[in-house]
């Protein structure tokens, strides 16, 4: 298992949840439905991130709701970093598991507004390439 320190888990933990919050508030609809959805996807990821996401409750940025979106934003950025310095060949899993996660919570109530959309589509490009 890739070793992950605290602070490194805790930024894991506040991109992949973040992201899903941030769609999930983009525009208000059904929370269970995409509660659920995000963490069915959760299994997209590989063993050892889903444990080092698991060890602990995340830990969203305060502020506004812009900080809390720049927060998350930053925390993905950061979560690929972390990754790749670890174990670079999670990375692809993890960016394609969290836009995954991202488009189940958006479609979870059976149609994606445009403003989820929009969300999606800045967590991917957060995510990179």
């Amino acid at each position: 298992m890739t070793a992950y320190t605290e602070a490194e888990g805790q930024t894991l933990r506040t991109a992949v949840f973040g992201a899903m919050v941030l769609v999930s508030t983009a525009d208000p609809g059904a929370v269970d439905e995409e509660s659920h959805a995000g963490i069915r996807a959760m299994s997209l990821l590989s063993d050892d991130l889903r444990a080092v996401i698991a060890a602990a409750p995340p830990a969203l940025p305060g502020g506004s709701t812009s900080d809390v979106e720049d927060g998350v934003l930053a925390a993905l950025r950061s979560a690929v970093e972390i990754i790749t310095a670890h174990e670079p060949r999670d990375v692809p899993i993890f960016r394609a598991a969290v836009a995954e996660m991202c488009r189940s919570v958006a479609g979870a109530d059976g149609e994606v507004a445009v403003a989820e959309k929009a969300m999606v589509e800045r967590v991917v490009a957060a995510l990179g390439s």
